[in-house]
């Protein structure tokens, strides 16, 4: 009896890892699908493929760009984060620090924190998707990083943002440092 218990919780363990993984799979098919409709439509956006992260720039400073970020670096942006399923929309917006953006797309929090997000490029303090996405921003950027949930809060379900979502980030690059 005990073993064909353990047996049967084994068993499922395993269907449910190789869902998951079919989950994130199908995830990454639809990011891919959506960045190639994205590049193909505006051929002048450049991909970055990073560890499982997506970065779309879709735009650069005429300007001298300054250095890259790199591990240990900072970066302070504004941003908005979405859910992805297969595409981008004010309907998945779950969060955003753009007051302008915010009011285009007539989103309102409760208690809204519109200052600018300064965060040390670490893998301690950020989404291993947003590390990943974030590594080689320059100053000035505007980019899209979107990551399957396996990237992302995984099996955590945050708020309004169910476990094992895919996400996506709309992100205004202010400055870099090293």
């Amino acid at each position: 009896m005990i073993i064909t218990t353990a047996c049967a919780l084994i068993m499922l363990s395993g269907c449910t890892k190789q869902s998951l993984e079919t989950t994130y799979s199908n995830q990454e098919d639809k990011i891919d699908s959506y960045i190639s409709s994205l590049t193909k439509e505006n051929p002048d956006y450049t991909v970055v493929h990073n560890n499982g992260s997506n970065r779309i720039t879709m735009g650069r400073s005429t300007e001298e760009p300054g250095p890259a970020l790199a591990e240990g670096g900072t970066v302070s942006f504004y941003f908005a984060g979405y859910t992805f399923s297969s595409n981008i929309s004010a309907n998945n917006l779950f969060a955003t620090n753009n007051r302008d953006f915010a009011e285009e797309n007539s989103w309102t929090v409760t208690d809204p924190d519109y200052s600018i997000k300064t965060v040390r490029l670490s893998k301690d303090e950020l989404l291993e998707g947003l590390y990943y996405g974030l590594e080689g921003v320059r100053a000035r950027d505007t980019c899209l990083i979107i990551f399957s949930g396996k990237y992302g809060f995984g099996k955590k379900h945050i708020g309004t943002i169910p476990a094992n979502s895919a996400l996506a980030f709309q992100i205004w690059v202010e400055s870099v440092s090293e």
